[in-house]
């Protein structure tokens, strides 16, 4: 299996199982591990930094980028960021259904993407199934929010701290809580 056809395939959405399928999650997670860790083994300059993404993400990333290591993935090869992307330490991308962040968003402490869910029956419990999760222009996600699969955030929204986000948020609206819900509508605090 290349990249392009996993990429291919994630986008269905289909289910991630079978011998093929599993040996390229491996391989790329074992690549991931390898970038990752050096990574966040050592002090980089935001160059060097923006270069290890760049070989982690398989393509070149903005020079506007800014990451604060230690930075997690166990795969790498499906995040999008958009220009002036500023992502804090130790934030998880579980990116295998693909994560987009779209330009001057900001990503606090520790916040997780994941993109995979499993089955809910018993014997579909170790089959996982992915979802993208999108982010619009200039969204603020407050330390500790866990964004789940196929969630799709509009612009200037803001996620509260500690928010496990289920379903998609609105454009300018405020969220927060387990499970989040809306807050309020930014134009309501200006």
């Amino acid at each position: 299996m290349t990249l392009e056809q996993f990429l291919q395939y994630v986008h269905t959405r289909g289910p991630l199982k079978g011998p093929e399928i599993g040996r390229f999650m491996n391989e790329m997670s074992d690549e991931a591990r390898r970038i990752t860790f050096r990574l966040n083994a050592a002090y980089h300059t935001p160059e060097e930094v923006r270069a290890l993404l760049s070989e982690l993400f398989g393509r070149p990333v903005d020079d506007t980028l800014r990451v604060f290591p230690p930075f997690y993935t166990d795969f790498g090869k499906n995040i999008t960021l958009g220009r002036e992307v500023f992502i804090n330490a130790c934030c998880h991308f579980q990116d295998h259904g693909g994560v987009t962040i779209g330009d001057r968003c900001q990503i606090g402490h520790n916040v997780v993407f994941a993109t995979l869910n499993h089955g809910l029956a018993p014997e579909d419990r170790q089959t996982t199934y992915p979802a993208p999760i999108v982010l619009g222009r200039n969204v603020w996600v407050g330390s500790n929010a866990t964004i789940l699969s196929g969630v799709t955030i509009g612009d200037n929204a803001v996620v509260a701290a500690g928010a496990v986000v289920t379903k998609d948020v609105p454009a300018d609206t405020i969220v927060g809580g387990v499970p989040a819900r809306p807050i309020r509508r930014i134009d309501a605090v200006r």
